[in-house]
């Protein structure tokens, strides 16, 4: 049995990484504002510090814990909300990271793993991308993001193991439906169900790497049970290339209702098309997708209608 730290276990992803940790035999203290997750979210099980990461006093309260691993998940998740706010974006997503490494560094806690994101990229060719290619951000969250990394790795000559996942585009049950501004999925399904209309910000060639929850869960896992002699970044792909009108195409054949479709607007910071080269995490953590995006969006729509 170990000790983890699992911020943002209120959150979407947060909380499938912690009940995959319970279910394992592990203890598991989350600490989470709730300003994006829900309570009810987190599993039973997880010990609940209602707070910000990027308060000092919550993190120094955390030493007394003496965890085996920290897995830092937490943090503001829109590149276009971080315009609305970008010194919170920053002290969520930026500073948290290096309060946490702090605290891994005070307390001896060995290991801590960053849930990064395609983000950092920026606009690249249309073809799969690796993580040796060059970033640069058009979000002011994709900036925080590629600095927490670069914090990370600084750390690792202190002795603390660190690793960056970047996550591309995930999906599946238990995404916030409330959230029309973070995670093309939900956001097209959520008004597909309550509008039988979908309105799209942005072309409908753009596109995007759909990872299900469940290889995301199993890519933490396997980044967990990896020792890591230098700081690693992997990307959580599937290095399948999917465009918005195949997306809402697959939305549509699954759903037991006609949904029409409106092309308006744009995103500030958007992306236009990025899926990744997921072949380092394979080779090196033997992590491989699993759930294609018919059945993935199949069990998300179950999801919802129950």
């Amino acid at each position: 049995m170990s000790n983890y730290l699992v911020t943002g276990a209120a959150g979407f992803i947060g909380a499938a990484v912690a009940r995959n940790l319970i279910n394992q035999g592990n203890k598991v203290v989350t600490v989470d504002n709730l300003t994006t997750g829900f309570r009810e979210a987190i599993p039973d099980g997880v010990q609940f510090i209602k707070g910000d990461c990027q308060d000092p006093e919550i993190i120094t309260s955390l030493q007394p814990f003496k965890f085996d691993a920290i897995l830092h998940i937490a943090g503001q998740s829109s590149g276009e909300i971080s315009y609305d706010d970008p010194l919170y974006d920053l002290q969520t997503n930026t500073q948290s990271t290096l309060l946490l490494l702090k605290l891994a560094l005070e307390t001896d806690c060995r290991k801590l793993i960053y849930a990064s994101t395609m983000s950092v990229y920026g606009d690249h060719p249309n073809e799969p991308i690796t993580e040796e290619a060059s970033t640069f951000p058009k979000s002011l969250y994709g900036v925080g993001k590629i600095a927490s990394e670069h914090y990370s790795r600084i750390y690792q000559q202190y002795g603390i193991e660190t690793t960056s996942l970047r996550l591309f585009t995930v999906y599946g049950p238990g995404q916030n439906m409330e959230n029309l501004r973070q995670g093309m999925v939900s956001i097209y399904l959520e008004q597909a169900l309550k509008n039988k209309h979908i309105i799209v910000k942005g072309s409908p060639d753009r596109y995007r790497d759909f990872v299900y929850i469940d290889d995301v869960v199993n890519a933490f896992l396997a980044a967990l049970a990896k020792p890591q002699i230098s700081h690693n970044v992997y990307n959580v792909a599937t290095g399948v290339r999917t465009t918005v009108e195949e997306l809402i195409a697959v939305v549509q054949k699954i759903l037991p209702f006609e949904v029409s479709v409106e092309y308006s607007g744009s995103t500030p910071g958007d992306q236009f098309g990025i899926y990744g080269n997921c072949s380092k995490i394979k080779k090196e953590l033997n992590w491989y997708p699993e759930v294609n995006l018919d059945i993935g969006i199949g069990k998300m729509v179950d999801w919802v209608l129950k």
